[in-house]
């Protein structure tokens, strides 16, 4: 929320992180926009094979193309040393997204875990509990309710003349309680359901002789690479914001102090946090059970359409070698 309250913000340790967001938004943009782009393009054929874990992983893809798509606008704040210059729209609207992205990526890692626990536990009962339209549904009814919680950013008043920064704002009553609310809500509760859902999977795998040992570890991987991105991704960041909130309340008088020192931590979580975009693309290959070969196709098949191009061009004849054409002439033929 871009303000500039100068008894705060001008002491923000803004060069100690700089290089290392830069590097970090940079190869999470480079790797995870190409790499959400194929999980996405491969979801798209999982959903019309009526795969329904597919549902959520495009949502998860759309989200992060969506967030992905405004890193460079973070990138140029951070490299001009948190100055944002690009108006107070692009900056509600990078914001948006930016947390939307976390929010929602959180809840379909919970739903994907929730879906894998009905299909592992009630295998037999599962047709009547899953399927493409509920997955649908479902998805939509996330990706609406977190737009609605994040949608006062777009109509509070939240940047003066004086404006510098981008939701770097200090501590205030309503957005300490809101940030406990989105420890307590956006992070705690899926987190409580995320370990429950898997260490019943865990359960039922141990006991199950209608898996394979292939499928079991298949199922295994997925938990634990669901939770690896909850611990690594997402944990820092919530509890450093929890640990500012409550000292918000606790020692009010010198929060600006206390939210000067604990900055650089709490960028770099934030940063850290990101890094979902780059991991998430590695639950489809867990998730779905021929990822690998419908990569290997995608690649193949693109690489034999290029080849063919290539073979074509080179066997039309030169015509430049022919006969000299007037450059004023240069579309005559085309039309």
């Amino acid at each position: 929320m871009a303000t500039n309250h100068s008894t705060c913000n001008q002491t923000l340790p803004f060069e100690e992180s700089r290089q290392l967001l830069v590097g970090v938004y940079s190869v999470v943009f480079a790797v995870g926009l190409p790499a959400n782009c194929i999980t996405t393009f491969l979801t798209i054929i999982q959903i019309h094979r009526g795969n329904i874990v597919a549902i959520y992983l495009f949502g998860l893809s759309l989200c992060e193309m969506m967030y992905l798509s405004t890193l460079p606008l973070w990138i140029i704040y951070t490299q001009n040393d948190h100055k944002w210059t690009m108006g107070p729209t692009s900056c509600k609207m990078t914001g948006y997204i930016f947390f939307c992205n976390i929010y929602i990526s959180i809840l379909l890692l919970c739903c994907i875990s929730v879906d894998r626990y009905v299909a592992v536990v009630y295998a037999l009962r599962s047709r009547g509990l899953r399927s493409q339209k509920i997955a649908g549904v479902v998805t939509s009814v996330l990706f609406a309710v977190v737009a609605v919680v994040y949608s006062p950013v777009f109509f509070n008043n939240i940047q003066d003349s004086n404006s510098t920064t981008c939701f770097e704002t200090p501590l205030k009553p309503s957005l300490a309680v809101f940030s406990i609310i989105r420890f307590l809500i956006g992070f705690v509760v899926p987190f409580i359901i995320l370990i429950f859902m898997n260490y019943k999977i865990f359960q039922s795998i141990k006991i199950s002789y209608s898996l394979s040992p292939h499928q079991k570890s298949k199922v295994k991987y997925l938990a634990i690479a669901i939770i690896s991105i909850f611990v690594v991704c997402f944990a820092p960041y919530h509890f450093v914001l929890l640990i500012r909130s409550v000292h918000f309340f606790l020692d009010r008088d010198n929060s600006c102090t206390f939210e000067n020192k604990t900055y650089t931590v709490f960028t770099v979580f934030l940063c850290l946090s990101t890094a979902n975009s780059v991991a998430d693309p590695f639950v489809y290959v867990l998730a779905s059970e021929n990822a690998r070969h419908e990569i290997c196709r995608t690649f193949r098949a693109v690489g034999v359409r290029f080849l063919n191009e290539s073979k074509t061009d080179s066997n039309k004849p030169d015509s430049t070698q022919k006969t000299p054409v007037d450059p004023s002439l240069g579309y005559k033929e085309d039309r």
